[in-house]
Parts: structure tokens; sequence; C-alpha cells
């Protein structure tokens, strides 16, 4: 719903006191890793000493009134095409915890090292979503432009990435992550940014893309899988409608 926002069902359900702070962010697909970002930098300003990130997807009412409308209307296969890419919606949950160093004990624990944030919103018209009727969601996108536009703003964002987290290349990083969408943009993506496949773990073909979701259940899954072991460096390569993308440096 509009009003209240989300976090606030989220803290009496949780029974969290008084003085925690909630707010929703959304930026699309890039959503929770912009929130690590922002407690982050709360944390670092001493405004915060520990945050929650939470994020949820529920695919369902997008992917429904997709069919729905592929069914009701007699649409020419150039009309059917904006609609495809809500047929790989998925649905998800992921949360984060993200605090002060002086509240781990003295086991391993996983660092943010940093990132760096790019957007091209003159494609902002690429991929666009909103209510459809009291339950339902709409969404149309060009995948074809947004592939190419994505791949583009990536290509940037990783130039500038490498020298901000101290990276000379694809080296020194032992998992990429990426946002999911599908095996033609994870091939496109890697081929353009001349990165090493076999460093990738993918969960589309199970998953779907989960928008928000995406990115870090990828993660824990990689870690659940032994992909991702104690002490390896790994880069989050996150890109979303907008266009936007965010790549972060994690020490795991």
């Amino acid at each position: 719903m509009m009003e209240p926002a989300t976090a606030a069902f989220a803290h009496r359900k949780i029974g969290l006191p008084a003085s925690a702070q909630i707010f929703d962010l959304s930026n699309a697909c890039l959503g929770f890793l912009n929130a690590l970002t922002v407690a982050a930098g709360l944390i670092e300003s001493g405004q915060i000493r520990c945050a929650l990130v939470v994020a949820g997807e529920n695919g369902r009412p997008l992917v429904e009134q997709t069919l729905n409308t592929l069914i009701e209307r007699p649409l020419s296969r150039n009309e059917i095409k904006p609609y495809f890419a809500n047929l790989t919606i998925g649905s998800g949950a992921v949360a984060a915890v993200v605090c002060h160093e002086s509240l781990l004990g003295n086991g391993r624990h996983h660092r943010l090292l940093g990132g760096v944030a790019r957007a091209a919103t003159a494609h902002s018209d690429l991929c666009q979503g909103d209510t459809h009727g009291a339950d339902a969601l709409a969404m149309q996108t060009d995948s074809e432009s947004l592939l190419v536009a994505g791949v583009a703003l990536a290509k940037d964002t990783w130039e500038a990435f490498l020298p901000e987290v101290g990276a000379r290349g694809e080296s020194d990083f032992d998992r990429l992550i990426c946002h999911q969408v599908g095996s033609v943009h994870r091939r496109k993506l890697y081929e353009t940014l001349g990165l090493d496949l076999a460093k990738d773990f993918s969960t589309f073909e199970t998953l779907g893309n989960m928008g928000s979701v995406s990115l870090p259940a990828t993660l824990s899954h990689a870690v659940d899988a032994g992909a991702i072991q104690p002490g390896n460096r790994v880069a989050l390569l996150g890109i979303g409608s907008g266009l936007n993308c965010l790549m972060l440096a994690l020490e795991w």
C-alpha cells in the first residue's frame, strides 16, 4: 500500500524499539543494493550502529495480469513483445544485517569494501510499470533496447568501479554476482565487460527475475552452494531500469 511505509509493519511484527528508525527505499531492481550503501553511510557517519535491510518482491500480480492481457486482447507480434519480460518475473525475499565492526566478535565477518553508481536516465522509458486496477500490476519493456543501453551503462560503471575499490581487473575477484535477467543478458554483459563467465553464479533458470531480491538471493545461493568461500572477494553487479547501475565489492 502507499501508506504507511511497509517498514512500519515490519517494525511492529519484529517488535523493534521506538528508537529504531524505519523507512522504505525503492529503486526498481537496485533497491536492496542502494539500501546497503545508505545503511553503510549512516553507520560511517555515526548516526546508527546497525541496520536490517529487507526486500520482498511478489511477481504473481504482474504475471497474472500479463497472462490475462495476452488472452483477452488480439495482439499482433510487435504488440506482444513488450510483455515478454513480464513472464520471467519471480517472487522472493531477502534480508541482511549491516553493522559497525565494533559490534562483531572475533570470528570471520563479511565486509562491504566500496562501490560505484552510475545512471543513464535518458533511457527511463524503456521499462515502465504501474498499478492496473486494485490488485494487479502492468509493465511494458523494450527488451532489445534495454539490453543494449544497460550493457553500455554497465561497461562505464565497471571501468569506474575497478580503481574505486583498488582492483586492476576481473582477476582481483573470485566470484561475480549479477542481477538476474536471462541467458542473453548475462552473455552480452560478460562479453562486453570482458569477464570470465566461469566466475558467474546464476539463479534465473529456476527463480526468474525477482527484481531487487535477485542479486542478494543469488549471493545467498552461491554461498550455500560453496561457490563463495571465506576470504573471497566478490563483485556485485547491479543493473536496473531507469537506467541505473550500482557495483559493490565485498570481502567474504
